[in-house]
């Protein structure tokens, strides 16, 4: 079984433009309505689609209200990520920290309003 979540959005073009300059997104399929993009590594995706498309039954066209969700992103080098991402001006929602719980990681907001929390794995210590 294979998952990829899908984000339906007004905001396609930002999203598409944020995804592939800020997270290095790659596109693995697109039309005038629609884009699947993955991992640099290739190994998730994510979808975007504009909303009340003809093409799409209702229970696709709904766009997302901004609230109640969240990704995650696992990289293996968190302070290279924060880095880069502070070199593009993205705004940092959480500054780079450590969690007692082990994990080091950051967090930055989408143009939908998605939090992303970019994170590198540890035992607690």
């Amino acid at each position: 079984m294979k998952l990829n979540a899908g984000i339906i959005t007004d905001k396609l073009a930002e999203t598409k433009a944020f995804y592939e300059s800020v997270l290095n997104f790659g596109i693995t399929f697109e039309n005038e309505f629609y884009v699947l993009m993955h991992t640099p590594n290739q190994q998730a995706e994510l979808s975007f689609l504009l909303p009340n498309h003809p093409t799409q039954r209702p229970i696709f066209q709904k766009p997302f209200a901004g609230a109640g969700m969240y990704l995650t992103i696992e990289v293996p080098d968190v302070d290279a990520e924060y880095a880069h991402i502070r070199s593009l001006n993205v705004p940092i929602e959480i500054e780079l920290r450590d969690e007692p719980w082990g994990d080091r990681h950051f967090a930055i907001v989408d143009p939908n309003g998605i939090g992303i929390d970019v994170v590198k794995y540890a035992e607690p210590s």
